[in-house]
């Protein structure tokens, strides 16, 4: 039996029509999103997200499962992906899990177990959070777990009082709650795809564009009016961020849009495109201390049969 697959690595490096091109090689392939924003409905445009109609007939798992106001678990998504991959490797078909969320991923193919939560000591956490600020509870982590500050975003309150609250309760560093890895589950094999930085850094400015062209500020636009400032996952999205910062704070949807300013959409492409790319250090950073993946140059025209002999599909 074929095992599980995981396609991990940067942003924009084609990991999506990587997965679609394998199932010409592999009987039964399945996809399990691993991508924490992909699972938002609405959030379509500015996740590139594939539409139905480009799936190719492959069905997809754990997209569109929550609403933007609703706060992303990964202790929540690792029991319904689990619970996909159990399934599509009981009908006999191949589970390939796809994604740069580097937590997300390790939720699915480890045994990743996440500390209990302390109704007291969450709820005082947040409210230092609320009344002085994200930079001062970042640099609060700093002293306590320089590691945990490190891979942390400071303007990331959520997981930063998630790192507190969990040196707090078990006296060690937030790091010390992941494992380290091991055999995957079900023998998943890892596969990482890159591609040279110049080349990426292209394929960025060019993906920020086409999602401009698409429709993105209409999108966030009519997210906003679903609650979207509301969500504390959905809303620091790279993308859905910046071009809320230069919409009304009472934008209400498309009926009363009303064109950004042109200098300050100019200003929020850059933001993105800057934010992307920082975003492409933080996952191969992750991605790159785990040297059970197997990595891949994404540009090679011979990826998907390099990728396919791998994983041992049948001749």
């Amino acid at each position: 039996m074929v095992p599980p697959v995981a396609l991990v690595g940067p942003t924009a490096t084609g990991k999506s029509d990587l997965a679609l091109d394998l199932a010409r090689c592999l009987d039964g392939v399945e996809v399990v999103n691993a991508d924490a924003m992909q699972l938002y409905r609405g959030m379509d445009v500015g996740t590139a997200k594939l539409p139905p109609e480009l799936r190719r007939g492959i069905p997809h798992h754990l997209l569109d499962v929550l609403d933007v106001t609703e706060t992303a678990s990964v202790a929540a998504y690792q029991r319904h992906a689990r619970a996909a991959v159990d399934d599509v490797r009981r009908r006999g078909g191949v589970p390939v899990a796809v994604g740069g969320s580097g937590l997300y991923v390790q939720a699915l193919v480890d045994d990743l177990a996440f500390p209990g939560t302390v109704a007291g000591v969450r709820a005082r956490l947040e409210g230092e959070l609320a009344e002085v600020g994200t930079t001062a509870m970042h640099a609060r982590l700093s002293a306590v777990d320089p590691a945990a500050a490190g891979s942390i975003l400071p303007s990331n309150g959520r997981r930063i009082v998630r790192a507190l609250e969990v040196v707090e309760i078990t006296g060690l560093p937030f790091a010390a709650s992941l494992p380290r890895p091991g055999r995957p589950r079900h023998g998943t094999v890892l596969v990482g795809i890159d591609r040279d930085t110049a080349e990426l850094d292209a394929r960025i400015e060019t993906r920020v564009d086409a999602m401009l062209a698409a429709g993105l500020v209409e999108e966030v636009r009519g997210l906003a009016a679903r609650g979207l400032r509301r969500g504390e996952t959905a809303s620091r999205a790279v993308g859905y961020r910046e071009i809320l910062e230069i919409l009304p704070d009472d934008a209400t949807g498309p009926d009363d849009a009303v064109p950004p300013d042109p200098a300050a959409l100019a200003e929020a492409r850059r933001r993105i495109v800057v934010a992307t790319r920082r975003l492409v250090r933080r996952q191969r950073s992750w991605f790159r201390r785990d040297a059970r993946i197997r990595w891949f140059d994404a540009a090679s025209p011979t990826l998907v049969d390099e990728v396919a002999t791998l994983v041992g599909a049948p001749s």
